[in-house]
């Protein structure tokens, strides 16, 4: 029997698309954004790929936060998002990174917001005063 291989250059974008829509994109962007292989980072910047960042995931009966590094966080909010904002329509955020994250960048096709954990006193410090740069609403 003959062994062969076939490695993630040999794939069609087509096939490789479909692959990364069945995981996270959250995960995608964080593990591939940045690589020198640009037909590779073409795909990931797909508009339909990143359209929709879900920075939340629902465990035992709550929202946690999937920045929960700060490496991460910094990650997304100093390379990844300010290079991807303009392709972002929906941000899914729990409220301890929704601060870094609606001020790492613009959001000009922005048109849905899901706010998860969020109290009353965090979202008036969001959306009202003088130190807020978000300019979206």
């Amino acid at each position: 029997m003959e062994c062969s291989y076939v490695q993630l250059d040999d794939l069609p974008d087509e096939i490789l698309l479909i692959i990364f829509k069945k995981l996270d994109n959250f995960d995608i962007l964080h593990s591939f954004h940045g690589v020198t292989n640009r037909r590779l980072n073409r795909i990931i910047h797909d508009p339909l790929f990143i359209s929709n960042l879900n920075f939340v995931i629902w465990s035992s009966n709550k929202f946690l936060n999937k920045l929960s590094s700060n490496v991460i966080l910094n990650r997304f909010c100093l390379q990844i998002l300010p290079d991807i904002s303009v392709k972002i329509k929906l941000l899914h955020l729990e409220s301890s990174s929704a601060k870094n994250i609606l001020r790492a960048a613009d959001y000009p096709n922005l048109y849905g917001l899901g706010l998860y954990n969020i109290n009353g006193k965090t979202a008036r410090r969001l959306f009202t005063g003088k130190k807020n740069k978000i300019k979206f609403f």
